[in-house]
């Protein structure tokens, strides 16, 4: 019985997490992890914006570049730094005691930070930091309130400033996108010019960036599939044998 209930709470940990969300509006995306380019172009930016502080310590790079279309080769030369092999897991040498004393606490590691908050989640907290003087990195996100996190994205997606106080800001209960910083009834706007990409770029690259951890969530997803198309074409097949089979037996008894 306990570990019945266990395991529903596993699962259902994505849905009250989500929902402990206090109302945040979610923008919702399609992963899709049939889309090699988007993985490869993922994993770049993790690579180079995300790994220094957020290890994904349970996913090794060889089987990532199987299943996200690169050779070993290629992979090692353009997205393994340091003396790391191909085969060893993805993780960084940042000290857990230094980091806690950067950042408060120790960035967590991300294989599973998908299936634990949500793409959605983590997709709109990437686009929804703000400017905030008062917080210790100088921004603030509408998402995770006070995080600890500076936006290691800010030089693509640019300044994006807040026009609410603390308590407008909390009583909002418009939509608003952050990203491209359309103010639905909202408060937030994009400095022009601020950011090396455009709105519609950075979408992109969060997507991108995204669809990837999605990926790293549950790598087993693309065997899956694979598999279950396969087995589909095997019954198809197997029941015309089985059926002319069934038809040989009964033919002497009809």
């Amino acid at each position: 019985m306990k570990k019945i209930i266990l395991t529903l709470a596993v699962l259902l940990l994505p849905a009250l997490v989500n929902a402990a969300g206090g109302g945040v509006h979610l923008d919702q995306i399609e992963v899709d992890f049939n889309n090699k380019s988007s993985l490869q172009r993922g994993m770049k930016t993790y690579v180079n914006n995300c790994l220094g502080c957020h290890s994904m310590q349970y996913q090794r790079y060889l089987r990532t570049a199987e299943d996200i279309g690169l050779s070993a080769a290629l992979m090692k030369e353009h997205l393994i730094f340091g003396e790391q092999k191909v085969g060893e897991l993805i993780t960084n040498n940042m000290p857990k005691a230094d980091a806690a004393n950067w950042f408060g606490t120790a960035p967590p590691d991300l294989t599973l930070e998908t299936k634990l908050k949500g793409s959605d989640w983590v997709y709109t907290y990437l686009r929804s930091f703000y400017q905030d003087e008062s917080r210790p990195w100088g921004v603030n996100n509408s998402v995770f309130k006070d995080v600890g996190m500076p936006n290691v994205l800010g030089y693509l997606q640019g300044v994006q400033l807040n026009h609410c106080s603390a308590v407008e800001l909390a009583e909002n209960s418009t939509e608003i996108d952050p990203l491209t910083g359309v103010e639905i009834g909202g408060c937030y706007s994009l400095v022009e010019g601020s950011g090396e990409q455009t709105a519609k770029e950075f979408d992109r690259t969060i997507y991108d960036l995204v669809n990837f951890m999605s990926y790293i969530g549950a790598p087993h997803t693309m065997q899956s599939q694979s598999m279950g198309v396969k087995v589909l074409i095997f019954l198809f097949i197997f029941f015309f044998f089985t059926y002319a089979l069934k038809k040989e037996y009964w033919r002497d008894i009809h």
